[in-house]
């Protein structure tokens, strides 16, 4: 298939765009037998021997141009409806009744507080001239309104609140709230990208509207995506904070699959500047080694680094109910283990050449020895829970 995007440089058009050259590069797999031969990228300096060719060639089409920052409002219907009539008007020149998706607005409702809008106008008017042009030409036609978009690379400070929070708490600039108890609905990118890739397969989820609100209906005259999260300006912002915290605390919030933390977090990230992208951590030295630790997490432990000199044995305690894994990656080991109260002693030879993950069991003491004469002996640690000064349930006993 031939792909036309238009306002392929946009925040959509660049991630939707991205996403079909992985397919058509054989890189993105997860979308079954799609094929996609070119990506026709049409923008604003693109000429009108482009969108001519590329609509006599084309497949199918995204419109995703259009104007939501004008300098007068005059402009709105012609960035929006104007572009959209040339569009059409050259698919129809060229007799190419392939389908067309065209990107609208929640703002297209003119329900509530958009009865006014000039943009929500020109965007209503850019849907009713698809649905004409869907009934004069036969062409299957996909309308969708969008909700607030958020995801990497939006631009920040121009018309998406979460793009300005991320880019200005990644970049220590102050952020405005006036009403944290405002609720958002939100789409992110990528949701957003395998909906328009699945409308490609026929396979678009269709709507109808009760004023701003989304009803799926099988044969509904809309298309929307069926994935968007309702949240308040203030969870936001709390959230988009805890991640900023993250090198100072190690820990990680909880991101669930699917879940709007788990994207709000690649997309603060995507806005962190060069000298955050790395940081460092506090390495316990000793004359044995050192201790570090990585990650936290609020219900699942945490995970360390053990570095080991030459010879030296670390260790010699246990647990109640704390647990670890110790993962050598680099060296030659042994791990020893005793269960309190027996003599039978349990051996684990480990080595980075042969990765595996030794449990320490509750009620054992255990140790790990360095059995090089010239290599650090290398641990990854994970243990179930996140070490508590005040309650450390670790009990001094030597394995022998």
């Amino acid at each position: 298939m031939k792909i036309l995007v238009t306002g392929a440089r946009g925040f959509v058009g660049k991630n939707l765009c991205a996403q079909l050259k992985n397919i058509k590069d054989g890189k993105a797999k997860c979308y079954g037998d799609l094929t996609v031969s070119e990506v026709c990228e049409y923008d604003i300096d693109s000429t009108a021997e482009d969108l001519d060719r590329y609509c006599r060639d084309c497949d199918f089409v995204f419109n995703l141009a259009g104007v939501n920052r004008p300098q007068n409002q005059e402009e709105f219907m012609q960035g929006n409806f104007g572009f959209a009539s040339l569009l059409l008007d050259t698919l129809k020149k060229h007799g190419n009744t392939c389908p067309v998706m065209i990107s609208s607005s929640i703002q297209a409702t003119l329900a509530g507080r958009f009865g006014t809008s000039e943009y929500g106008k020109s965007k209503k008017a850019g849907e009713e001239l698809m649905f004409e042009y869907g009934k004069e030409t036969g062409a299957p036609v996909l309308v969708y309104r969008f909700p607030n978009l958020f995801g990497k690379w939006c631009r920040p400070n121009y018309n998406s609140a979460v793009a300005t929070f991320c880019n200005n708490i990644a970049n220590d600039l102050p952020i405005q709230v006036n009403d944290p108890s405002v609720e958002m609905e939100l789409l992110y990118i990528d949701d957003l990208v395998d909906e328009m890739i699945a409308a490609l397969k026929g396979k678009a989820h269709r709507c109808e509207f009760e004023g701003v609100e989304t009803v799926p209906v099988e044969n509904g005259r809309y298309c929307c995506c069926p994935v968007t999260h309702k949240i308040t300006l203030g969870e936001i912002v709390d959230l988009i904070y805890s991640f900023a915290d993250q090198p100072k605390t190690l820990t990680i919030p909880e991101i669930p699959e699917g879940s709007f933390a788990k994207k709000l977090y690649s997309t603060y990230l995507s806005y962190l500047p060069k000298e955050k992208v790395a940081f460092p951590l506090k390495m316990n030295i000793d004359g044995r080694g050192s201790f570090t630790e990585l990650v936290h997490t609020l219900n699942c432990g945490q995970v360390s680094i053990n570095i080991s000199k030459p010879g030296i044995t670390k260790g010699q305690h246990w647990h109640n109910t704390k647990w670890e894994f110790f993962i050598v990656v680099s060296g030659h080991g042994l791990i020893r283990q005793r269960r309190i109260g027996s003599d039978e002693i349990l051996d684990f030879e480990v080595s980075g050449d042969k990765i595996e993950a030794v449990h320490m069991l509750p009620g054992y003491t255990h140790n790990i020895i360095n059995l090089s004469d010239t290599e650090n002996l290398v641990t990854v640690m994970y243990c179930n829970e996140i070490f508590n000064p005040d309650r450390p349930d670790t009990y001094f006993e030597p394995v022998e």
